[in-house]
């Protein structure tokens, strides 16, 4: 990566403190951190990369127009990834106007003060990230590609769709060196225990029931957040500018199917009987405007820049189970 000192918004998260954690141990970079550390940010998920000084943590709101100026004006950004964001689709149900503030006001507060900065000096590449459910649902056996017509169906997602026709339109209008990513669901370590895969691992620890939404038969492509690092570095370092590119794992799973795998992967480590887990599970109301499928065409960016995803998806899944299982109480105290 030739950038020497990268924003990265949003990394004290999920995806951006494993984007963290990636660029400090195979670049070279100078790296700053903005996060407003809410509930999903946490300092401890890269503490010990600030307290030994290789990473510089700001914590300050990137829809505050004043902190974002001074931090440009101070500091010689040549790149940006920007992950920050409002994610879970439940409390965008909930309360719609946070995803709004974060999500479409802090991408514009980033993208113009990233603009006036880089006008004054040096320009550099802005990485929006965002996410596969601009697009809404889709029927077997198509998959989103590039081209594919927004169709946002929750807040959340219609806030993320704002957010990435803002970035486009800084690259069309103003020239800025903008690239966008879209990406399907992502897990790992370092996810709030509020999303899917975590909050299974917990509820089945704790002999808690498991919800399920509806009938359990939508359907998520699974991606592992160290295969999405990986992509968001070859499209900040190749990626052609003003481009979109989908990533995505080519691991399409029913939430009932994954559940009950999870299910036998928490059975196996904590020596239960095989099936006990599964009695756990419960079918509840199923969630508002809830996608049916979700599915990803990668081909533009295997094609351009030679990335697939290249962990097993059993193996990474079984992994994430032991490390839910070892940290969530030294984490979350959950």
């Amino acid at each position: 990566m030739d950038a020497e000192h990268v924003l990265v918004t949003g990394g004290a998260g999920f995806i951006g403190a494993n984007l963290v954690r990636w660029l400090v141990r195979h670049h070279q970079a100078q790296i700053t951190v903005v996060d407003k550390l809410t509930y999903a940010g946490n300092r401890r998920y890269i503490s010990e990369l600030v307290d030994e000084g290789t990473v510089e943590l700001v914590v300050a709101d990137i829809a505050d127009r004043e902190a974002m100026e001074g931090l440009f004006s101070r500091s010689d950004f040549d790149g940006v990834f920007h992950l920050a964001a409002e994610s879970h689709v439940d409390r965008s149900i909930a309360g719609p106007e946070a995803f709004l503030k974060s999500n479409v006001e802090g991408t514009f507060c980033l993208l113009e003060c990233a603009r006036q900065a880089w006008d004054k000096g040096k320009p550099g590449r802005f990485l929006h990230v965002s996410t596969d459910e601009v697009y809404g649902s889709i029927e077997p056996p198509g998959a989103f590609s590039e081209d594919s017509p927004y169709d946002p169906s929750s807040p959340y997602a219609a806030s993320k769709a704002a957010s990435d026709h803002f970035a486009t339109a800084y690259h069309r209008t103003f020239g800025m060196d903008v690239v966008i990513t879209n990406c399907s669901n992502n897990f790992g370590p370092y996810q709030y225990p509020e999303k899917l895969i975590p909050v299974v691992i917990a509820s089945l620890r704790d002999g808690r029931s498991v919800p399920v939404y509806g009938d359990g038969q939508n359907v998520r492509d699974w991606l592992y957040v160290k295969d999405h690092c990986r992509a968001l570095i070859e499209v900040f370092d190749r990626g052609r500018s003003g481009q979109c590119y989908n990533i995505g794992g080519r691991n399409e799973w029913t939430n009932l199917d994954l559940v009950e795998r999870i299910c036998d992967l928490v059975d196996e480590r904590l020596g239960r009987p095989m099936g006990r887990s599964r009695q756990q599970i419960e079918f509840v109301a199923d969630r508002p405007g809830h996608d049916r499928r979700y599915a990803i065409d990668a081909t533009r960016i295997h094609r351009e820049l030679g990335w697939k995803a290249g962990t097993d998806f059993e193996t990474a899944l079984d992994r994430t189970v032991g490390w839910y299982l070892d940290n969530l109480e030294r984490l979350w105290g959950v």
